[in-house]
C-alpha cells in the first residue's frame, strides 16, 4: 500500500486485528478480486495474511498439497461466513469516538466519517495494508466502487463524499489523487502524517488531533503600544479586524511583510489578544521537524478554515514565501500559489476565519494576488524610541539605562533579537555575576546582529553631541541660534551644510536636534547604499519614512553620494538615486539636514530644493585660540603662553574636529604642555590637502 503522504517509516503501533479488519480483507480478496494476486500456483503471496483469515493450514509444510482451486473455494466460504456473522462489526471504540467528534467539528456526513475511519485503520493495520496492495491499481472510478463494497455504502454517496465539494476535500483532510496506477489508499491522500496514530491511540480534543496542521499560539509579550511606529496602519487594521470578528465577516485577509525579527508574529498575537480571540497558526513543520510543503500548508489552511469557522478566532499563516515565492521563472516552474490560483482566489474571497499572512518580503507576490488582500503593509524595525522602550520592558533589570539607550541606536535591532537574548540571559542569570549579566546580553545581541550582516554594536553613543561643541566654534556667516529658533517654530525645513571635513556639520545636526528636543535619525552613505539594483532607492525611502514615523530630525551625511550631478551620470541607477532622493526631500514634512564635503559634485537641480545652504569653514583665528585655551584646561595642561597664539593662527585649516582628534590622542600619548598640543594640531593640519596647498604652513 502506498501510505498517505508516502511515509518511509512504519507507524509506531498497529491497530489490533479485529472483526472489521478481517471483513474488509475478505472483501478485498473476494468481491474485489484480490485473490488473483493472493493465491499463486504453489504458495500464497503473503503467509501472514493467510494465517489472519484462517487459511494457515495451507502454509504448513505438512499440509496437503497446495491446491489453488480448493483454497479459493475455502476463501469464498470464509467470505460468505464473514458477511453473515461480521456484518455488524464495529470500529475500535477510541477511533470511533475521535472520528465522531472530528466529524461534528467539521460537519462530516456519515459516509465521509466512515471513509475517514477506514483510512485511519488502513494506515495502522499491517495485514489490511497487504490486502489493499493485492486489490491492484485503482482508477478514480474503481476507487468509488471499491470503497462502496468495503464500507457497504452506496457508490453515489462515496463519490459525493470524496468530490471536491465534499467536506473531506473542503476541510483538506483527505484529497483524492486522480492519477492512475496507485493503490486504494495511495489515492486517498491524508493531510496529517500523525493524525491516524493519534485518532487510534487515545481520546483527544479534536483540535489536539489536528495539531500537526494547526496549533494555538502563545500569548504575546508585547502590546499595541510597542507598534506605535505603524500607528497609521493600526488606525485601520484594528477596527477593521474587530468588526470582522464581531460580525463574522468572510474574506478578511491582511498581508504583513517585514524583515525577520521585526515582531510580525508578536503583532498577530497582540491583535488576537486585543479582540479576545484565539489565535491559531498553520503548521510549518511536521512532528519530525521536517518542513511541510507549500501545497500541504495550503491544505492545512483549508482544514483550519473549516475547523475554526464557528469559533471566535484568527488564523496566522507565517512564511507565506512557501506558497507565493517557491516558483522558478527561469525553469518555467510555477509557484504553489499559481498552481492553486483558482482555489486560493476563492479562499481569499470566502474564508470564514480572518487570516493574517506574514512574509519577510513582498517580492514574489503577484499584483493579481495583492489586490485580493484587504490590507498590505510593512512592519519595519521599530524606530529608535520604540527600540529603546521595548528594550526597557525586556531588559530593564539586565542593562543600565545608558547601555539600553546606546544599544537602541542599532538600526537593525529587531524586537525578536532582544527578546531571545533576554530569554537566554535570564535562564542562566543565577550563574552570572552582576557584572557579567549586561556584558552577556550585549554580546548575544551583538553576535546576532553581525551574523545577520549588520554593523556591530557601538561601544559609545554614536549620536552623542561632542563635548567640545559650541555654536561659537562654528565658522559660518549665519546665526545658528536664529536658524534653530526658526526651525523650532515651523518644524519643517531642508538645510544643506557644506564645507571641509571636521568643521562641525554633523555635530550641528545633533546640536539642533537637542535644541529642538527632537529625536535624531542619522544616516550615512554606508547605511543607504546597496549593491542591489533598486536597493539604494528603497533604503532612501525607508529612511524618510522612519524619520516621519518617529517625528525625528533626519540627518544624511555624505549627501554627495546620492545627489551627484546627473549630467555626469554614466549608469541609469545613478539618475534614479538622485530622483528618489529629490522625491523624498520634497514630500518630507519634517526637518531634513544634509551634509557634504564635496559641494561641487552636487546636482544643481538638487541644490535648489534646499531652503538654506550653509557653508562651514575652517576656524577663524579668534575661534581657534579660544578653543585652544578651553582644550588646554579640559586636558589639565598649564595655561598656554600668549606667544602661541600667532603660531596657532598660522594653522589656517584648523577645524573643531582636529581638536577632537588631538584629545583622543592625549589618552594614549599624553601632552605635558600646550606646546605639544599645538604640535599635534599642526600634524593634523599638515595631512590635509588644503593645508598643503596654502602657502602658510606649520612652523615650529
Amino acid at each position: 500500500m502506498r501510505r498517505p503522504l508516502h511515509h518511509s517509516s512504519p507507524p509506531s503501533f498497529a491497530i489490533e486485528q479485529g472483526d472489521i479488519v478481517r471483513l474488509w480483507i475478505l472483501r478485498l480478496l473476494v468481491p474485489l478480486g484480490g485473490h488473483k494476486e493472493f493465491i499463486g500456483s504453489s504458495s500464497f503471496r503473503d503467509d501472514n495474511l493467510a494465517e489472519t483469515i484462517g487459511l494457515g493450514k495451507w502454509t504448513d509444510p505438512d499440509s496437503p498439497k497446495f491446491d489453488r482451486n480448493r483454497i479459493l473455494a475455502e476463501l469464498r466460504k470464509q467470505h460468505a461466513t464473514a458477511e453473515r456473522e461480521l456484518a455488524d462489526a464495529t470500529i475500535p471504540e477510541i477511533l470511533h469516538h475521535n472520528a465522531r467528534r472530528l466529524a461534528d467539528l467539521i460537519n462530516l456526513d456519515e459516509t465521509s466519517r466512515r471513509i475517514l475511519e477506514f483510512v485511519v485503520i488502513a494506515y495502522n493495520a499491517p495485514q489490511l495494508d497487504v490486502a489493499l496492495d493485492l486489490a491492484g491499481p485503482m482508477s478514480t472510478t474503481r476507487l468509488y466502487m471499491a470503497l462502496s463494497v468495503l464500507l457497504g455504502s452506496a457508490e453515489q454517496q462515496v463519490k459525493e463524499a470524496l468530490s471536491s465539494r465534499g467536506r473531506l476535500a473542503q476541510s483538506g483532510l483527505i484529497k483524492v489523487d486522480h492519477s492512475n496506477g496507485m493503490s486504494l489508499t495511495g489515492k486517498l491522500d491524508l493531510l496529517s502524517t500523525s493524525l491516524p496514530g493519534r485518532m487510534a491511540s487515545s481520546v483527544e480534543d479534536p483540535l489536539t488531533l489536528l495539531r500537526e496542521m494547526i496549533a494555538p499560539c502563545n500569548p504575546p509579550t508585547l502590546g499595541l503600544v510597542d507598534y506605535q511606529h505603524i500607528q497609521r496602519d493600526l488606525d485601520v487594521v484594528v477596527p477593521y479586524l474587530r468588526q470582522a470578528v464581531i460580525q463574522r465577516n468572510k474574506g478578511v485577509n491582511i498581508y504583513i511583510h517585514g524583515s525577520p525579527g521585526t515582531g510580525k508574529t508578536q503583532f498577530a498575537r497582540v491583535l488576537a489578544q486585543t479582540f479576545g480571540c484565539e489565535l491559531f497558526e498553520v503548521a510549518r513543520e511536521d512532528n519530525d521537524g521536517d518542513a511541510i510543503t507549500g501545497t500541504n500548508r495550503l491544505r492545512a489552511l483549508r482544514a483550519a478554515q473549516s475547523i475554526l469557522g464557528t469559533r471566535q478566532s484568527l488564523l496566522l499563516f507565517d512564511e507565506v514565501e512557501d506558497i507565493f515565492g517557491d516558483g522558478e521563472s527561469f525553469w518555467g516552474k510555477r509557484s504553489t500559489a499559481e498552481t492553486n490560483k483558482g482555489w486560493l482566489n476563492r479562499m481569499l474571497e470566502d474564508n470564514p476565519v480572518p487570516t493574517l499572512w506574514l512574509s519577510n518580503s513582498i517580492r514574489g507576490l503577484e499584483p493579481a494576488f495583492v489586490r485580493r488582500f484587504d490590507m498590505v503593509f510593512e512592519l519595519p524595525v521599530p524606530p529608535r524610541r520604540q527600540r529603546e522602550r521595548i528594550m526597557t520592558e525586556l531588559c530593564a533589570d539586565l542593562l543600565p539605562g545608558d547601555a539600553i539607550a546606546r544599544i537602541a541606536h542599532a538600526e537593525a535591532l529587531a524586537p525578536a533579537v532582544v527578546e531571545r537574548a533576554a530569554h537566554v540571559v535570564n535562564s542562566i542569570r543565577s550563574e552570572l555575576t552582576d557584572e557579567q549579566v549586561p556584558a552577556a546580553l550585549e554580546r548575544l545581541i551583538g553576535n546576532t546582529l553581525t551574523t545577520q550582516g549588520h554593523p556591530p554594536l557601538k561601544k559609545n553613543d554614536p549620536n552623542q553631541l561632542p563635548s567640545w561643541y559650541d555654536p561659537r566654534f562654528i565658522n559660518t556667516s549665519a546665526d545658528l541660534n536664529a536658524i534653530a529658533d526658526g526651525l523650532s517654530r515651523n518644524k519643517s525645513g531642508r538645510v544643506c551644510l557644506y564645507g571641509p571635513p571636521g568643521t562641525g556639520k554633523t555635530a550641528f545636526g545633533r546640536w539642533l536636534a537637542d535644541r529642538l528636543e527632537m529625536p535624531l535619525l542619522v544616516k550615512r552613505a554606508s547605511d543607504l547604499l546597496s549593491m542591489w539594483v533598486g536597493g539604494t532607492e528603497e533604503n532612501i525611502a525607508k529612511a524618510f519614512r522612519e524619520a516621519e514615523s518617529e517625528g525625528a530630525l533626519l540627518l544624511i551625511d555624505e549627501m554627495d553620494s546620492f545627489l551627484q550631478d546627473r549630467r555626469n551620470a554614466e549608469r541609469s541607477w545613478e539618475v534614479t538615486q538622485v530622483n528618489e532622493m529629490l522625491t523624498q526631500m520634497e514630500s518630507f514634512p519634517g526637518i531634513f539636514i544634509a551634509s557634504t564635503n564635496l559641494m561641487n559634485n552636487m546636482d544643481q537641480a538638487a541644490l535648489r530644493r534646499f531652503d538654506l545652504k550653509l557653508k562651514f569653514d575652517y576656524l577663524l583665528p579668534e575661534q581657534a585660540w579660544e578653543m585652544f585655551v578651553r582644550q588646554c584646561a579640559a586636558l589639565g595642561l598649564p595655561q598656554p603662553e600668549p606667544g602661541l597664539r600667532h603660531r596657532l593662527a598660522g594653522l589656517g585649516v584648523l577645524t573643531p574636529g582636529d581638536y577632537a582628534a588631538a584629545a583622543r590622542q592625549h589618552r594614549f600619548r599624553p601632552f605635558a604642555t600646550a606646546h605639544l598640543l599645538l604640535d599635534a594640531l599642526g600634524e593634523e593640519c599638515a595631512v590635509k590637502e588644503d593645508g598643503r596647498r596654502r602657502s602658510i604652513g606649520f612652523v615650529h
